[in-house]
């Protein structure tokens, strides 16, 4: 069985390649997207190690000149995706995004260097990404956390990679919608629309597109012009851990300011994590940046913070809240927590599964010693595979596929599970 998923997805990373990147699925995201190539990399370690290196450099050949790297390349034309590089409009050599996404490079990097076949080539390879996955993290502390607090905000929800998340509701609310230009979507062309974003929630989005876009996609600027500002734990753990295995790998190639200053930028974060911390709800939230109020919203967010080092009563506190998150349904990890009213288990970030999130999750509860709960992670997203086959996400009650179909990060992750042991740190 093993080898057969194995062999599945392979086949499903080589029928998404486009050569120097892959897409996410065939039709229904036809360009590159950022913390999927990272994760994707992954997976293509275990079998092509040059094109996993590949996959990486591909995307931070499009970093911008202030250090961001965008959360879409369009790297060809392609009029089967909304919003395309015609709304952006950002003036970059081959198109992007004007918004970028989770910070996982350095993570990806790190873990691409410690099980190179070829360590000449890692090496090679890593020394030319670092300092650009530095200057995209400087970026985020200094165009994303201008008040110097040791966290950064995401200021639309499409840059949390959890795009329509109940976390976001009511901030999203101050988005407004008059003067949105007309539009034609075609995610709901390629996927059921019961499994996708409202269309009240495509025009706020849109609209924060117009709205940056109209200030000319100056970083400097957008922060503190979005009506939406949202500290988001999850987002903050990629970014520390992030910090943390570029800090190692700095050290371990001789960059010591490199290494220095990323380690700050982590230890920084760690202790700001805390405001972050409710004890009533037993895990991290979200923070409205603009009110400075804590989002009562249970989501995979405040257990994704794990990923990061994370004091150890904190991390015992979130295997406790996963532990009772899986006697409400059949499969870890859910997006959001069942009980609530909005949680909704077919549609996108509002309550189903996603593998890519559990890899994380369970990385996280290794490294801190929270190894049962992990290992349950683990069995649940190979139960969902063997069910369902590869799929964008899952319903976490009866395992019905959502979205995409034969997904690239999600042959990866399986790739991932299957080619190593996951043991605690």
């Amino acid at each position: 069985m093993t080898e057969d998923l194995i062999a599945q997805a392979k086949a499903i990373l080589r029928r998404n390649d486009r050569g120097g990147y892959t897409v996410p699925t065939h039709g229904l995201y036809p360009f590159q997207w950022n913390w999927d190539s990272c994760l994707s990399a992954l997976g293509f370690s275990h079998f092509d190690e040059e094109r996993a290196w590949t996959e990486i450099d591909t995307l931070f050949a499009n970093q911008w000149p202030d250090g961001m790297v965008p959360h879409i390349v369009f790297h060809e034309e392609d009029d089967g995706y909304f919003p395309g590089p015609e709304v952006w409009r950002t003036g970059r050599p081959v198109p992007t995004s004007g918004i970028t996404q989770p910070p996982v490079a350095g993570f990806a990097v790190r873990r691409l260097v410690e099980r190179a076949r070829n360590p000449a080539l890692a090496e090679t390879r890593a020394r030319a990404l670092l300092p650009k996955i530095h200057a995209w993290h400087a970026w985020f502390h200094r165009c994303r956390d201008p008040q110097g607090s040791g966290l950064v905000a995401i200021i639309h929800p499409w840059e949390s990679g959890r795009d329509n998340s109940i976390d976001w509701d009511d901030v999203f609310e101050r988005v407004p919608t008059e003067g949105v230009e007309p539009f034609n979507r075609r995610d709901i062309q390629h996927a059921n629309p019961s499994h996708r974003p409202t269309q009240a929630q495509y025009e706020r989005y849109i609209w924060l597109v117009q709205h940056f876009r109209r200030l000319g996609w100056d970083n400097s600027k957008l922060h503190d012009a979005s009506p939406f500002q949202v500290v988001d734990p999850g987002f903050n753990a990629i970014l520390i851990r992030s910090c943390t295995d570029l800090a190692d790998l700095a050290e371990r190639f001789g960059l010591a300011e490199m290494a220095e200053q990323s380690r700050q930028l982590a230890s920084n974060g760690i202790a700001a994590m805390d405001t972050l911390w409710s004890d009533a709800a037993g895990q991290y939230l979200c923070q409205d940046r603009t009110t400075g109020a804590l989002i009562q919203s249970p989501s995979i967010a405040g257990l994704l913070a794990g990923f990061a080092d994370i004091p150890a009563p904190r991390a015992k506190a979130i295997a406790k809240r996963l532990a009772a998150l899986g006697e409400q349904v059949d499969y870890l990890v859910p997006s959001h927590d069942p009980s609530v009213a909005a949680f909704d288990s077919l549609r996108y970030w509002r309550g189903p599964v996603w593998l890519i999130v559990n890899y994380m999750i369970a990385d996280g509860l290794f490294r801190s010693g929270e190894s049962v709960i992990a290992q349950r992670i683990i069995a649940d997203s190979l139960r969902l595979i063997e069910r369902s086959g590869f799929a964008e996400y899952y319903d976490p009650h009866t395992a019905e596929p959502c979205g995409g179909d034969q997904f690239t990060w999600t042959a990866a992750i399986v790739i991932e599970l299957l080619s190593q042991e996951l043991t605690p740190a």
